[in-house]
């Protein structure tokens, strides 16, 4: 079966500073990793994230073993400037979430949404 796609959010937050946009699309997909289950992709800036269960887990390993319910995702996120960033994480709970934070210079503070992972990782 082929691998299905549906976007299911686009964050868009402009930066007045110079009118430029950041822009960020989740995706649900049918089929994503090598045993090819159900995962999310997040798109940004020419980067494509893959939320599949086996990268899943083993951020979640990294993330338990550092005693932290949050671990953000430092090699797949963009997150060059302190006031202009893209910024994924893992959260633990159940089901999983990936949490999205994207800021501009001209914004207060950052778009935040999160959104749950289709799967459950084993403890």
């Amino acid at each position: 079966m082929a691998n299905v796609k549906k976007v299911l959010d686009t964050i868009e937050v402009t930066d007045l500073e110079d009118n430029s946009k950041l822009t960020v699309v989740v995706q649900a997909c049918t089929e994503l990793g090598n045993r090819g289950l159900p995962g999310l992709q997040v798109c940004y800036t020419g980067h494509i994230l893959n939320l599949e269960p086996l990268a899943v887990e083993r951020w979640a390993y990294q993330a338990r073993k550092a005693g932290k319910d949050v671990l953000l995702l430092e090699d797949h996120s963009w997150n060059v400037h302190p006031d202009r960033f893209i910024r994924n994480s893992l959260v633990l709970g159940t089901p999983p979430k990936v949490r999205v934070e994207v800021k501009t210079r001209s914004k207060a503070s950052p778009v935040v949404r999160e959104y749950p992972l289709p799967f459950n990782l084993e403890e």
